[in-house]
């Protein structure tokens, strides 16, 4: 079976690398699997995401030699939010709230202190007609809730393993903000639902966000992806990546004449036991390349370290790779690529299904 995976950068800076190794594996094993790639741009934060970050993201992708086979933006799709949202509001899944930040902050802060867990009380379930009435009275306007079912919920991770989460340990996800826009947590599933994603491969800071997504695609009534949850890029301290620092980002490898197949080599086998070597093109790549080879330890990436540290360190790599013998074997190209000044996957073009870009919904902050 052919497989349909997704990269969902959010276009409020630029790629670090740890982005860019999700983005890798992403490609490497549709293509293994006979499929294609999606780019998603999650630029619902109106306030945070620019058109400019959009560019550099699919030039950044492209530098690396990475394709896709369609590009969509979630601001385009707002209306299939809006579909998802009456479904759900017919099934009687979700529910108005009104608290504050603070308000729910204090809450938490009060089920820490009692040993539980910070999860929320529900307690616009209860709110009366007459309550809720007094509640809009004062200014207030409410959030939307997804009520999670009271079962446990389990998957068979492709990294992890066996994953499962209690009923009553996660806290009822906030669907929409007060102003309407729809959160990650719901446009995520719409999209991979209605695009096809077959398979959901991201950051182990997401494992939580995906035991609330399997219960909102069984409510929409759409087939479950397979998940699979990588540890996480660090830095030398290990601290995790930062799209304001530079050492990390990609812009700053390209401008210091670093070649794509290297960072490519890098990123495809950095927390393997695979040895990091330069290879010299994505078919060489692709042949060693199984996601099973990942190991649950978070990888560092070190651009500082020297080349008798680690083998995994990217200044290892450098040392080793880019004297003049070697960097005339990298291509800083595949061959047989379209440029990105004519590529029909640019998300800044309107084709192949991709959209100009648009900001027209202003996000407020998202209670919890």
């Amino acid at each position: 079976m052919s497989a349909v995976t997704r990269f969902a950068p959010s276009p409020t800076g630029l790629l670090h690398v740890g982005n860019a190794r999700t983005a890798i594996l992403n490609w490497l094993f549709a293509k293994k699997a006979g499929g294609g790639m999606i780019l998603r741009l999650d630029d619902t934060d109106a306030e945070r995401s620019r058109d400019e970050y959009a560019t550099a993201i699919a030039e950044d992708l492209e530098w690396l030699g990475l394709d896709w086979t369609d590009c969509v933006r979630q601001s385009d799709r707002m209306d299939r939010y809006a579909a998802a949202r009456a479904v759900l509001e017919a099934a009687g899944r979700l529910y108005a709230c009104y608290e504050t930040p603070e308000e729910l902050e204090r809450k938490r802060a009060a089920q820490r202190e009692r040993g539980r867990p910070p999860v929320y009380d529900r307690a616009g379930m209860v709110l009366s007609a007459e309550e809720r009435h007094a509640l809009e009275a004062e200014g207030r306007q409410p959030h939307w809730r997804f009520r999670l079912g009271d079962r446990p919920v389990g998957w068979s991770d492709l990294v992890r393993g066996d994953v499962r989460f209690e009923a009553g340990h996660l806290s009822d996800p906030v669907l929409f903000r007060s102003d309407g826009v729809p959160t990650y947590t719901l446009a995520s599933v719409v999209d991979d639902r209605e695009l096809g994603v077959t398979h959901v491969i991201r950051g182990e800071d997401h494992v939580a966000n995906t035991a609330v997504q399997i219960d909102l695609f069984e409510a929409l009534g759409g087939p479950v992806p397979v998940f699979a949850h990588h540890p996480l890029l660090t830095d030398a301290s290990g601290k995790g990546l930062s799209k304001r620092l530079r050492s990390s980002g990609l812009r700053g490898l390209r401008e210091e004449g670093i070649e794509p197949m290297a960072v490519v080599s890098l990123l495809a086998r950095i927390g393997t036991a695979d040895p990091v070597e330069p290879l010299v093109s994505m078919d060489e790549v692709l042949e060693g390349f199984d996601l099973d080879k990942i190991g649950r330890a978070p990888a560092r990436f070190d651009p500082t370290t020297s080349p008798r540290s680690t083998p995994t360190s990217f200044s290892a790599c450098r040392s080793r790779w880019f004297g003049s013998a070697l960097v005339s074997k990298v291509p800083t190209r595949l061959s047989g690529q379209r440029s990105r000044r004519t590529s029909r996957n640019s998300p800044m073009r309107r084709n192949g299904g991709a959209s100009a870009p648009r900001r027209s919904h202003r996000s407020s902050p998202m209670p919890r």
